[in-house]
C-alpha cells in the first residue's frame, strides 16, 4: 500500500490531470527585463558632487609655507601699542572760565543793608494780586477722590476747535494733485487717440485677452504640477525656474486686466 501510495504521488508530479486549459502545451516565454533607468547626467552630477567635496578636509593641506628664519618672535611685539601721551585740552579751549572758588584767607564783605521793605511789600502785593481761580475738578469715587477736569476726556476741548468739521487740509492737497494727474494722463490720452497712436480697448477684447491669459496660466499650473519632486539636476531646475518667472509674469498681467476697466493700446 505504502509503494503505490508513493508511485501515485509521483505520478501526480510528472502528470498532472487532465484539463482543456492544458490540452494544447504552451511555449515557454522568456519574460524579458527592461533595462535599468539611467539618467544622462550622471556623469555630471558625479563631477559636480566630486568637485564641490571640501578639500584636505582632515588632513590638510599638502603643502605649507615654511616660516622664514628671519621673521622670529621678538621680545614685546605682541604688546599693544598705547598712543603717545598728549598735554589735556579742555573741549571748550579759551573761553571764559567761572570765577575760581574764594579761598579760605578771603572774608566776605559785612555790613551791607537794603532799606526794602520786605513785609510791606509782600502785604501790598497780596492786596493787589487778582484772585486765583479755582481749578475744575471731579470726584470719581464715593469718598471724594479729586482728580483734574481737563485731562479726564470730560472737556469738549475737540469739538471746539478751529478746523472741526472740516476735510485736512493734506486730503485737499492730494486730491488736488489727483485731480492734476488725471487731466494730465487724459489730455495725453486725447492727444494720442487724435493721432491714431492708440486705440481703447473694448469690454469683449477685454474679457478675452483675460480668458486667454487664465488658460496659459492654467496650462503652465499643469506642467508644474508635473515636474519632478527632486530637482537633483541643472536642467530640473532651470526647467522649474522658468515655469515660476512664467507664472508669476502671467498673474501680473491678470491682475492688471481685472483691476483696470479702460486699457489703451498701441495702435500698430
Amino acid at each position: 500500500m505504502l509503494a503505490t501510495y508513493f508511485l501515485f504521488r509521483n505520478m501526480a508530479v510528472i502528470y498532472p490531470p487532465e484539463s482543456i486549459y492544458n490540452l494544447i502545451p504552451r511555449e515557454e516565454v522568456d519574460i524579458e527585463t527592461q533595462p535599468r533607468y539611467m539618467s544622462k547626467f550622471r556623469e555630471q552630477v558625479k563631477q559636480e558632487k566630486q568637485s564641490n567635496k571640501a578639500a584636505y578636509r582632515t588632513m590638510g593641506p599638502a603643502k605649507v609655507e615654511i616660516p622664514s628664519p628671519e621673521k622670529f618672535l621678538r621680545k614685546h611685539s605682541k604688546e599693544p601699542k598705547l598712543p603717545e601721551k598728549k598735554s589735556f585740552v579742555y573741549m571748550d579751549g579759551d573761553r571764559q572760565r567761572k570765577p575760581p572758588i574764594p579761598t579760605r584767607t578771603e572774608n566776605p564783605q559785612i555790613g551791607m543793608h537794603s532799606s526794602k521793605d520786605f513785609i510791606r511789600n509782600n502785604a501790598i502785593e497780596n492786596l493787589l494780586a487778582a484772585p486765583r481761580k479755582p481749578q475744575p475738578i471731579y470726584a470719581d469715587t464715593r469718598h471724594g477722590d479729586k482728580q483734574p477736569l481737563e485731562c479726564s476726556g470730560l472737556v469738549p476741548k475737540y469739538l471746539k476747535k478751529k478746523d472741526y468739521g472740516q476735510t485736512p487740509e493734506y486730503l485737499q492737497q492730494r486730491k488736488e494733485e489727483e485731480r492734476r494727474a488725471q487731466e494730465e494722463y487724459n489730455k495725453y490720452v486725447k492727444e494720442h487717440l487724435r493721432q491714431g497712436a492708440m486705440k481703447q480697448l473694448s469690454e469683449e477684447e477685454r474679457q478675452a485677452t483675460l480668458q486667454g491669459l487664465k488658460n496659459n496660466w492654467e496650462e503652465l499650473q499643469h506642467l508644474y504640477q508635473a515636474l519632478s519632486i527632486v530637482t537633483d539636476t541643472s536642467p530640473k531646475k532651470h526647467s522649474k525656474e522658468r515655469l515660476e518667472m512664467q507664472m508669476k509674469q502671467l498673474e501680473r498681467d491678470i491682475d492688471l486686466m481685472e483691476t483696470h476697466q479702460t486699457i489703451y493700446i498701441a495702435n500698430n
